[in-house]
């Protein structure tokens, strides 16, 4: 709608002061020309915005010009209550704040709308951690928010996964991520993205140099490439196998990640076992097929069979070296 439309156009102006025509074309998903008649709309109606054509002109309200804009639809009051990833306001000591923002939209909502937000704030809720995931371990952001804010280097000593002792990194951070529940840096290490867990980050310490990133690359762009690397990451290692009916759901859920294909013969009344394709980038990962042990058959390839018997083999003799031969 074009009255939706001239609204976003105003809190847009008004949040981010002068806009290039085509930036806000883009934003709106319209034709530039359609910007251009939108401003002489808002123009005519009182506001005043005005136009700068040129290579650095761009589209901006009169300087001090401020509304109060409450015109805000039931779903939009409704979406505002619903808060995804609470835990995220707490890490960034954002909580108070956030209780703050919140009275203060429902006092500046239509009166017929509020009722409505208080509710789904009452009836709906979101926990983005995953069901039995353990605590997670405490993170200390405040480093990290720092670099990211004052767009400054940062030096890391950062532990990965199964290494002992942590090595020493200088990034160019681009923002903060939460993802179901655990915080990520984004980051460039010589103009490569990378991404480090926040609970893997030994120390942080801000560096005076300015942040060096890659021109035109904001964090969400950053992190669509990091994401496309983990999810679409080639897997190598095609195994098949054989999971009891009973387990199949379970077997189903902890090991989505490495799904190659949907399960076959899933109707009711079929066999009991069910074969299960999966892709795994090395051999050693499908140890972990050892928890369903007594629930599943390797069928292929051989060295993954050979592979989760040495893995069990090794669980037997330690059993029996800790608390003596099974007779």
């Amino acid at each position: 709608m074009k009255a939706d439309r001239l609204l976003s156009i105003l809190l847009l102006l008004q949040t981010r002061g002068r806009v290039p025509a085509h930036e806000l074309a883009d934003r709106l998903e319209v034709s530039v020309r359609t910007i251009y008649r939108d401003v002489e709309a808002l123009s005519a109606s009182g506001v005043p915005v005005y136009a700068e054509r040129g290579r650095h002109g761009g589209i901006e309200l009169l300087a001090g010009f401020r509304t109060d804009v409450t015109g805000l639809t039931a779903d939009e009051s409704r979406a505002l209550f619903i808060l995804a990833a609470q835990g995220a306001h707490a890490a960034l000591g954002l909580d108070a704040a956030l209780g703050s923002a919140l009275r203060k939209v429902m006092a500046a909502l239509p009166a017929p709308y509020r009722p409505a937000a208080e509710v789904t704030s009452r009836r709906i809720l979101v926990d983005a951690t995953r069901w039995k995931g353990g605590p997670q371990p405490a993170v200390d952001l405040d480093v990290l928010q720092d670099a990211v804010f004052a767009d400054r280097r940062l030096r890391l000593r950062y532990r990965h996964s199964g290494a002992k002792d942590p090595s020493t990194y200088t990034v160019d951070p681009y923002g903060l991520v939460s993802k179901a529940g655990v915080w990520y840096l984004v980051a460039d290490r010589r103009a490569r993205p990378r991404l480090f867990r926040a609970d893997r980050v030994h120390s942080a310490t801000l560096l005076p140099d300015p942040v060096k990133r890659r021109p035109g690359v904001e964090l969400a762009d950053a992190w669509e490439e990091l994401r496309r690397q983990v999810e679409e990451r080639p897997g190598g290692l095609d195994v098949t196998v054989r999971v009891r009916r009973s387990r199949l759901d379970m077997f189903v859920r902890l090991n989505a990640s490495s799904l190659a294909q949907l399960p076959e013969g899933e109707g009711e009344g079929e066999k009991e076992w069910v074969t299960v394709r999966l892709s795994y980038g090395v051999v050693g990962e499908a140890r972990q097929l050892l928890q369903f042990a007594d629930a599943l058959e390797v069928v292929s390839p051989p060295e993954v069979r050979a592979e989760v018997a040495a893995a069990a083999a090794s669980v037997t003799e330690l059993y029996q070296r800790v608390s003596g031969p099974v007779e």
